[in-house]
């Protein structure tokens, strides 16, 4: 049986990332950009005043000094002209600075009678002048793989970028497999259930980047999963969820070697998630999930986020680890390497970790609460309250 990381390793090695393609601006946050983008101008194009006030020759603006205004610059209407030495230009806030000024006086710092400013005492003595070029410089690299978040899009439009190269989403099939499943809004048999992993993974998935698909669901018939299975083939990853055990109704594992999976692992040395597969069905990867809700969504963290990626064009890794303080003891943990949904709060010395009492894989509940998952080394001895331990944080 697999490590977890051996596992994720594995996972990672089926994932490759998808092709480019070029979206407008508008629709690219969110999204990851593929190849570095470069600015097409300079910002700001030219050197611009931070404040409103007098555009002056910096050496003439000392208390008491009168100097005559002789126009005025404004946002997309510059002054043509030249200061010289007695004059002065009324400017706005993003202004073009007039040649020959080398300094912005603050209004609050000048008394102004007619065509006449008189530079107050005690005046703020700051140029108030955004230099060309101040925030970044035509031909300015912005770099990838990036994904973008709105300051990135406000960025790039800046730059004068209107479309950008972003990696395609990939295409993911989740197939949810089980006679007991009814979709939420039906009214489910004496013996049925809500199917809830494939809607979990699916906000998921797409949250990470992902373009998600929820097939039908497929019934414990191989019949009926082998349908489902062939609709899912144009996919770029499949994932099923449930049937992977070794049960009498559980089929995944079976029909898909039978449809030629070349299988590359069954089962990982983790809890709660033990009973889970990758391979490849053709060119097609294919991770089969266990059915309990939290067994499949905590699989959904550790290996699909990171898998997806990958597929978005990042390296391959695992998610990011914390180290917090163990509110409270914990007793001896088992053989597989366990991820125990917790609480994570802000303590004066750092992060607090605070582990549920209750934590049964099929305890949708108790994972809803959860920020984070605290994780244990497989045979780690008892811990005392107080001792650091390590989690990631849930989005």
């Amino acid at each position: 049986m697999l490590s977890v990381a051996e596992a994720l390793d594995r996972v990672l090695a089926l994932a490759t990332p998808r092709e480019s393609e070029t979206v407008p601006l508008a629709e690219a946050a969110g999204r990851v950009l593929s190849e570095a983008v470069h600015a097409r101008l300079t910002q700001p194009p030219f050197s611009s005043s931070a404040m409103d006030g007098y555009a002056v020759k910096d050496a003439e603006a000392r208390p008491g000094m009168q100097l005559r205004v002789i126009g005025e610059s404004a946002a997309g209407k510059r002054f043509d002209g030249v200061v010289s030495s007695g004059e002065a230009v009324r400017i706005f806030t993003g202004a073009p600075v007039p040649e020959g000024a080398d300094c912005v006086v603050i209004q609050e710092d000048v008394e102004r009678t007619g065509d006449t400013i008189t530079i107050r005492e005690n005046r703020d003595t700051g140029p108030y002048i955004r230099p060309a070029g101040g925030d970044f410089k035509e031909g300015e690299p912005f770099p990838a793989p990036r994904r973008l978040s709105a300051a990135d899009v406000a960025l790039l439009a800046s730059m004068n970028i209107a479309g950008v190269p972003v990696f395609r989403k990939p295409v993911v099939a989740l197939v949810s497999n089980g006679n007991e499943l009814v979709m939420p809004g039906e009214t489910p048999g004496p013996d049925q259930i809500i199917s809830s992993n494939n809607f979990g993974l699916k906000a998921l998935l797409e949250q990470q980047g992902a373009s998600v698909r929820m097939m039908p669901i497929a019934r414990d018939t191989p019949e009926s999963l082998t349908q489902i299975l062939d609709m899912a083939s144009d996919a770029d990853l499949v994932v099923t969820i449930g049937g992977a055990s070794v049960g009498d109704h559980d089929l995944v594992h079976s029909v898909a070697v039978e449809k030629g999976m070349a299988l590359d692992f069954y089962k990982v040395a983790l809890q709660p998630g033990k009973p889970l597969m990758a391979g490849k069905l053709g060119d097609v990867p294919m991770v089969g999930l266990p059915g309990n809700p939290v067994s499949s969504m905590v699989c959904g963290h550790i290996f699909l986020r990171p898998m997806i990626d990958v597929m978005l064009g990042f390296e391959p890794k695992a998610l990011p680890r914390e180290t917090g303080t163990l509110s409270t003891g914990m007793r001896a943990n088992g053989w597989r390497e366990h991820y125990v949904r917790a609480r994570v709060t802000s303590g004066p010395d750092g992060p607090v970790v605070t582990p549920f009492e209750r934590q049964d894989s099929a305890l949708l509940s108790i994972l809803g609460q959860s920020n984070a998952l605290m994780v244990r080394p497989p045979n780690e001895p008892a811990l005392e309250a107080g001792v650091k331990v390590e989690f990631i944080r849930l989005p």
